[in-house]
């Protein structure tokens, strides 16, 4: 066991270690967003479409930050925009801590989610920089490690703190923003964008809107992101008011869901890696995501179906989103990364508007169980779309290729 991850871990950079302790600090004061539909319906008395409307806006600024990140990127290089977005979202959580109002609330999610999520595809392409060939995916992987880690220990102190005083999640996301932007200016020298010699008007994938297998691929993800973002929008609220889980042990069931990312999935992708192609494992992984949201329909409300719910939906994300990843770098040049990584940030942040909007809009006309057999539909259908995808894009020009 020892030697498996001596193995799996073997190889990377100094820098994308470094570079995943920042995110680590970074996610380890992730607690805002998971609570948000809590706090919103049960400490400011919003209703559920109003807490649905913030949770959409944060999806809405998302989109809008990973696609000028992505520009930006491209043009000026990513070391510069994850430090200018670590920074503003830091203080942006903090402000966002003493709105009290709706409509405020709603301006200041929005700033501030475009702000934090300009840093994705900035980050994206700083792995790619500090990798090798030969190791891009398990760097990758170290990322995810590093985000679902301080997911775990986020998520665990966020439930404490919100079962005490909710204010001190907006304090405590903020400074770790902060934390970790002067550490990223501390720990990594500022990497400059280096001019192409020259630009070729050939090259086929020179705008990921242009590749019709990634944008397809892009569709899929959105429709699995939209069912994967009810574990932090309205899961936590069903878990709340129906179930009547305190704070504490939803953020247990947070913490879990990065601990077991954490200690698997590195171990996971070493295994798999190379096997089978990345889109076969996707569809497993989705698969199994849709079947863990459908659980809490016929299992009886209860700590230990919460916790059958939260572990197959965590081995459906590790088998599907280190792969997600793979899949999309592989077609990608040191010229296009940033557009293609901001496009995959926004297919992630259109999900994250439709999966509350859409979702509480569902709850208020159906009820909850409405939603979560809604949601294995949609899985399901993303599931055929990417096994499609394999087999009439990859199957037939393999076959071709032997021709």
């Amino acid at each position: 066991m020892i030697q498996l991850y001596r193995k799996a871990y073997s190889g990377l950079s100094k820098k994308s270690w470094l570079l995943s302790l920042v995110v680590l600090i970074n996610r380890s004061g992730t607690m805002v967003l998971p609570f948000m539909t809590i706090y919103c319906t049960q400490r400011l008395h919003f209703s559920i479409v109003q807490a649905g409307t913030i949770m959409a806006l944060f999806g809405a600024g998302s989109i809008t930050g990973a696609f000028i990140g992505g520009k930006i990127t491209d043009r000026f290089g990513f070391y510069d925009v994850q430090v200018g977005s670590l920074l503003s979202a830091g203080l942006l959580f903090i402000l966002l801590g003493y709105q009290t109002s709706f409509y405020p609330i709603c301006i200041v999610v929005f700033i501030l989610s475009a702000c934090n999520d300009a840093f994705r595809p900035a980050n994206s392409s700083a792995i790619a920089h500090y990798s090798d060939a030969d190791n891009k995916t398990r760097s990758y992987s170290l990322n995810r490690l590093a985000v679902n880690l301080g997911w775990a220990f986020g998520g665990a102190l966020g439930g404490f703190l919100a079962a005490h005083n909710y204010h001190l999640l907006f304090w405590v996301d903020g400074c770790t923003n902060l934390l970790s932007g002067m550490m990223l200016l501390k720990l990594l020298p500022r990497v400059k964008k280096e001019k192409p010699a020259s630009h070729h008007a050939e090259d086929t994938k020179a705008s990921p809107y242009k590749d019709t297998v990634y944008m397809l691929f892009i569709l899929f993800t959105c429709m699995y992101g939209f069912c994967f973002f009810q574990l932090f929008t309205m899961q936590p609220v069903f878990y709340k008011i129906k179930w009547h889980l305190n704070e504490e042990l939803i953020g247990a069931l947070m913490a879990l869901n990065g601990l077991l990312i954490t200690f698997v999935e590195m171990i996971l992708i070493h295994r798999l890696e190379g096997r089978r192609h990345p889109l076969l494992f996707i569809v497993s992984g989705v698969a199994m995501v849709g079947l863990g949201l459908t659980f809490v329909n016929w299992l009886p409300a209860s700590a230990l179906s919460a916790l059958m719910v939260i572990i197959t939906i965590t081995f459906g994300e590790m088998f599907s989103m280190p792969f997600m990843n793979a899949f999309w770098v592989q077609r990608t040049n040191d010229k296009n990364r940033g557009q293609y990584a901001a496009l995959y940030t926004m297919a992630w942040s259109a999900a994250q508007i439709l999966a509350p909007s859409i979702g509480s809009q569902i709850i208020a006309f159906s009820g909850f169980n409405a939603l979560w057999w809604t949601l294995g539909i949609v899985c399901a259908l993303a599931c055929l779309g990417y096994y499609i995808l394999y087999k009439y894009y990859f199957q037939s020009k393999a076959v071709q290729q032997l021709a």
